[in-house]
């Protein structure tokens, strides 16, 4: 995109609290993904009390709806109480849900999704639809991206986060950028965020990939640990949001 100016992909944390709401309020983020337990699972559902009090932050409260760790596949019974969390959470006040279900062969479960993206609607027609990293375990399952981004289309799903089917978004950008030309033709409502080890010195290449948002929970090292921080950094939060929009 030499000579043109490049699009602010949107900014998404991946937040625990009303606390880290309002962080991301006031770094300019578009949005927060509302998870629990996100250091020791990557993220299930908060719980509503949660929810409620995130929401009364005026800032868009998408929640992770996943109702245990491990696999993506689920038994009738797991959709159920699935589906029971997506209402619980739009009627707490959310603007959207975060979920994935893959069946059997590794792809997206479109009969999961869309009856997840009508009961969502039929409570509030607004109501967005983000599709989470599972996409990544489909893409490592050998699952054909265009086929994963066409049945995410179908579901009526609004955008999908994936680092690319690499552990990471360093690893995954030749994909993501791939991904980005695949959906023009696929999806082309289909939103792509990159999520999966963002750091600050990969805010550039992210936005010349073409994604339209990056998702990120901006917690640096623990120094005492070597691991990550339990907490965003407010510092890095907002050293983020400015090098996305120096970038482009």
């Amino acid at each position: 995109m030499a000579g043109s100016l490049l699009r602010v992909p949107q900014l998404e944390l991946a937040v625990e609290s009303a606390e880290g709401v309002r962080l991301a309020a006031s770094v300019g983020a578009a949005r927060v993904e509302l998870c629990a337990a996100l250091a020791e699972t990557d993220g299930i559902t908060p719980s509503i009390a949660t929810v409620e009090q995130a929401c009364q932050v005026d800032l868009p409260v998408h929640v992770l709806v996943r109702p245990r760790p491990g696999s993506f596949t689920y038994s009738a019974e797991e959709l159920e109480v699935l589906e029971r969390d997506v209402v619980a959470a739009l009627e707490a006040g959310a603007a959207g849900v975060v979920v994935g279900m893959l069946t059997d062969d590794g792809g997206p479960d479109v009969a999961a999704l869309l009856r997840v993206s009508e009961v969502a609607r039929s409570h509030s027609p607004a109501a967005e639809v983000t599709f989470h990293r599972a996409f990544d375990a489909a893409l490592a399952a050998g699952v054909d991206p265009g086929d994963a981004l066409t049945r995410l289309n179908r579901a009526g799903v609004d955008r999908v986060l994936t680092s690319g089917g690499s552990p990471d978004c360093t690893a995954g950008l030749p994909m993501l950028a791939r991904l980005v030309e695949l959906g023009r033709n696929h999806a082309p409502s289909l939103q792509i965020m990159a999520g999966g080890g963002v750091r600050l010195e990969l805010m550039s290449a992210l936005v010349a990939s073409g994604v339209n948002a990056v998702h990120t929970s901006a917690r640096g090292l623990d120094p005492s640990t070597g691991t990550r921080a339990r907490a965003a950094d407010p510092s890095l939060a907002a050293g983020m949001a400015a090098a996305l929009r120096k970038a482009a």
